[in-house]
């Protein structure tokens, strides 16, 4: 993910000018975390990427911790955004609302949030903000999925039903980390919408 390049901003006003650079800083951190893991994203490197000096990041984000949570929240809630203009009108067709769910784990967001993932098992510092973190998108994105899926969780099974569907996303896009799964998850998305066409009625 690259970095947005606003026209003339230096001819923004000034709170504009600061919500650019802001921006600027999250989609770099997140680029710098899924290109080179959280050991070569430091808040210099983030900065060079963002074309701001180092000073103005240190501004919007006193530490490291702050920059890449901040980062990966930002762009968790991008994506919830788009999957929710994806199929704005409510419920929509299940294998369309899989492919889409699954999409979620397989880009640059989840490779920087396992990045996050790892460095918080060793960073003492940095483990509540991404526990936090993980615990809000993960609600976020399983209320999306029981909304697009036009899911009643009143009926038994049907809220673990939607999880597994989540929890399997994880795991293909953990698996598309190392190679290209393309093929393997088509099959197993085809099989998933079938499964909860029979779970969900």
């Amino acid at each position: 993910m690259g970095t947005v390049t606003d026209p003339r901003p230096g001819n923004l006003p000034k709170q504009a000018r600061s919500r650019v650079t802001r921006r600027h800083l999250l989609e770099a951190a997140v680029s710098c975390l899924a290109e080179q893991g959280w050991a070569g994203s430091t808040v210099a490197v983030v900065a060079e990427r963002a074309g701001v000096s180092r000073g103005a990041a240190q501004y919007h984000f006193p530490t490291r911790e702050d920059l890449f949570t901040a980062a990966v929240a930002y762009v968790a809630e991008e994506r919830s955004a788009a999957l929710r203009d994806l199929f704005h009108a409510g419920p929509a067709p299940r294998p369309a609302v899989v492919e889409a769910l699954v999409d979620l784990y397989t880009g640059a967001l989840f490779r920087a949030a396992l990045q996050l993932w790892v460095a918080a098992s060793n960073e003492e510092q940095l483990r509540p903000q991404v526990t936090e973190l993980e615990a809000r998108v993960g609600r976020e994105t399983h209320r999306i999925a029981v909304e697009l899926l036009g899911a009643d969780e009143s009926v038994p099974g049907v809220r673990e039903t939607v999880q597994g569907l989540l929890d399997m996303a994880r795991g293909l896009g953990l698996a598309n980390v190392l190679t290209d799964d393309t093929a393997r998850r088509a099959r197993v998305v085809a099989q998933w919408s079938r499964i909860l066409d029979a779970a969900l009625g």
